[in-house]
């Protein structure tokens, strides 16, 4: 099987499903079919990278441009990552979804990417807000009871 970063040099172009959640809601896992070019050119900011992990890959956003790599984060995570230059092997330029591909140059992506990072820090706040209730109701022993309560039984 090939690699990645065989496919890319090779063809210049990969179209893959997507896995993983740390993506959403932009890429949905198993749905969505991306095409990622080669990243022969240096990355900005909102652009959605493909590197490489140890042996795995991941896609995550840029959400700053360094002098040697990028800070990273998926648009449904809350950390930030640092990624060296040479890492990124690739940079999303469309995906498909529903039968309809949406390049990554579309004006209304640049507005969801601009207003999804701008939010972070209200869906930081949510997130933990929500993590904590949640740690609290487990520890009460409330969990069954949430559960039972939210399908209305």
């Amino acid at each position: 099987m090939n690699s990645f970063e065989e496919i890319l040099a090779r063809d210049g172009v990969l179209v893959y499903k997507t896995r993983g959640r740390s993506m959403e809601p932009l890429l949905r896992e198993g749905r969505d079919l991306v095409t990622i070019r080669r990243a022969d050119a240096p990355l900005q900011k909102y652009d959605v990278a493909l590197y490489k992990r140890g042996e795995q890959y991941v896609l995550h956003r840029v959400i700053r441009v360094l002098p040697d790599g990028y800070l990273i984060r998926g648009d449904n995570t809350y950390t930030l990552e640092t990624v060296p230059s040479e890492a990124v092997i690739g940079v999303v330029e469309a995906f498909k979804r529903r039968g309809r591909d949406i390049l990554t140059s579309n004006r209304l992506y640049g507005l969801y990417t601009r207003f999804w990072t701008l939010i972070y820090p209200i869906r930081l706040v949510w997130f933990r807000l929500v993590s904590g209730l949640k740690a609290v109701a487990r520890k009460l022993g409330l969990v069954p009871i949430l559960k039972k309560w939210l399908r209305h039984e």
